[in-house]
């Protein structure tokens, strides 16, 4: 045994299981049920899932308000949930109902809920409360995921982040405990050449076992290093954590490529906790044993697996500020079928973005924003670019551009997105120094701004 997997194992036995005690978190007893139940079949999962849906809806309306006077209109308790075809008979949960009610949802027996947001890329944040018992699940939840790919809570990590909330409670006693796990955290905020340069330098001076962050930022630094000789598929990277933005193929690649190592994608959000994650077998596994998914369609109707439409989120470890069915606003596909790692948590099979990163034709035809980032891609000199929709015949292009860029790319570009789009659609491109990222730090390809 190395003296590095000796103080992984110090951190994964003693260290972490402190810390977490001294928060008064049950992450490491969750985390230890969570790797037993992985392995169980869909029929007992489902079993766990119902119990733990019945706990959730009793406690709910015996506690929270908004559930308690919901459930009294409807004529509904607790004996009416039997199955999880039962959800269906409570109507969903969106941010504007949350913003609406955000004291009625609070249980009257929480105590010390720590106070989220998101980071309103698309428009007005939401703020919402979290308890221990879901952060304990969140966090095991996450544990358990990453240790599918060999790797452990004290192998040295690269955080490329961007989120205020991570960036702001740097305070002294999570100074030290990012540096007993050997966790380094580097802002993703405002990239630029030098940052990029010196993140890689460090990236190999620091030789971690694992990369976490947002997948625009990682195939924004591979790209750079491609382009520049930077040879870094020597720095032992065993596996690149990706989360919060849609994965697209060319990242995967592109990341893979320079850094050699696997990608895993993970699915989640502050708001809907920490959904699925990719085993090394490429499936996306729900965290089953916390989370109920439905795809419903557009009128709100419940969708078949293997059929596509909007994520629905119930979290069963929610009781001091309930998340039940919860439109996420991301679309997705379920799949039936079984995971080559013998796993038996249900896999989603898709996961295909925001409603707001699609774009829609003069026609109303909805596309993916996929349509028209390949066009930019295949443009000689774009370094980078965002593309926003304001209305049906309205589009703005940011393009960040390089020497290689041509004087006649710019017509080739309104051309194309006008043979997409249609011939009405009015295309203005904007040159940037630099194409800005969200309040939240991410980099977002396509924002779609006609709702809001």
């Amino acid at each position: 045994m190395t003296s590095s997997s000796i103080y992984t194992l110090f951190i994964t036995k003693i260290i972490f299981p402190l810390h977490e005690w001294f928060k008064k978190h049950d992450t490491v007893k969750i985390k230890q049920s969570m790797e037993d139940s992985q392995w169980w079949d869909a029929q007992k999962l489902e079993s766990l899932q119902i119990q733990k849906l019945q706990k959730l809806i009793k406690k709910s309306i015996d506690s929270v308000s908004y559930y308690h006077k919901l459930c009294d209109e409807l004529g509904i308790n607790v004996s009416d949930f039997n199955s999880l075809e039962d959800l269906q008979k409570l109507p969903f949960l969106n941010k504007e109902i949350i913003r609406n009610n955000i004291d009625d949802l609070k249980s009257k027996n929480a105590k010390n809920l720590s106070r989220f947001n998101t980071g309103g890329s698309s428009g007005e944040p939401l703020i919402f409360f979290i308890g221990k018992e879901r952060m304990s699940h969140d966090v095991a939840a996450k544990w358990r995921a990453t240790r599918w790919w060999n790797v452990d809570l004290g192998d040295k990590e690269i955080v490329l982040w961007g989120s205020p909330i991570e960036l702001g409670t740097q305070d002294y006693i999570r100074l030290i405990r990012d540096k007993l796990i050997r966790t380094k955290l580097l802002s993703a905020f405002e990239l630029n050449d030098k940052k990029i340069e010196d993140f890689l330098q460090i990236i190999k001076d620091t030789r971690p076992a694992m990369l976490f962050g947002y997948p625009s930022v990682m195939n924004m630094m591979a790209e750079y290093a491609e382009k520049h000789q930077i040879n870094l598929r020597n720095t032992g990277i065993k596996v690149a954590f990706v989360t919060s933005e849609r994965l697209y193929d060319y990242q995967r690649q592109q990341i893979e490529s320079t850094f050699n190592c696997p990608v895993a994608n993970g699915y989640g959000g502050r708001d809907a906790g920490f959904i699925a994650h990719q085993c090394p077998e490429g499936s996306m596994h729900i965290t089953a044993e916390d989370i109920i998914v439905e795809i419903i369609d557009n009128d709100g109707n419940v969708l078949p697996i293997g059929e596509q439409g909007e994520i629905v989120v119930t979290h069963l470890a929610t009781i001091d500020f309930p998340f039940i069915r919860y439109r996420t606003g991301d679309i997705g596909i379920l799949s039936d079928e079984k995971c080559a790692c013998g796993r038996g948590l249900p896999v989603l099979k898709e996961i295909q973005g925001r409603t707001t990163d699609f774009i829609y034709a003069t026609d109303g035809t909805a596309m993916h924003g996929l349509s028209l980032i390949y066009i930019l891609r295949d443009v000689s000199g774009v370094d980078a670019f965002k593309i926003i929709q304001y209305q049906l015949n309205q589009l703005e292009v940011q393009i960040k551009i390089d020497h290689q860029y041509q004087t006649n790319s710019e017509q080739q570009i309104i051309a194309q997105f006008k043979q997409r789009l249609g011939d009405s659609v009015k295309v203005d491109i904007l040159y940037v120094e630099n194409i800005s990222a969200e309040r939240s730090g991410k980099y977002r390809y396509v924002i779609n701004k006609m709702s809001g």
